[in-house]
């Protein structure tokens, strides 16, 4: 699986970085962190959308993002 999570500047490196974190030790996938720009963060797992700030207009909670994706094989 490819996970990605898109984040903008500095201030959100952390919570990527974060949440990346999480994922691997809850599901056993690396999560690739990107720099974006224009407030981005979204998260991506084999080109589908798991989260989209622009669309939801906030942060994913953790718990959310677990839910929506299954555990390494």
């Amino acid at each position: 699986s490819r996970l990605t999570i898109t984040y903008c500047g500095d201030e959100d490196l952390f919570r990527a970085a974060s949440l990346a974190a999480d994922i691997k030790r809850a599901r056993g996938i690396e999560a690739e962190l990107i720099r974006g720009s224009g407030g981005v963060f979204e998260v991506v797992l084999d080109g589908a959308s798991v989260f989209s700030k622009s669309e939801s207009g906030r942060f994913p909670e953790t718990d959310e993002i677990l839910a929506r994706i299954p555990a390494a094989p």
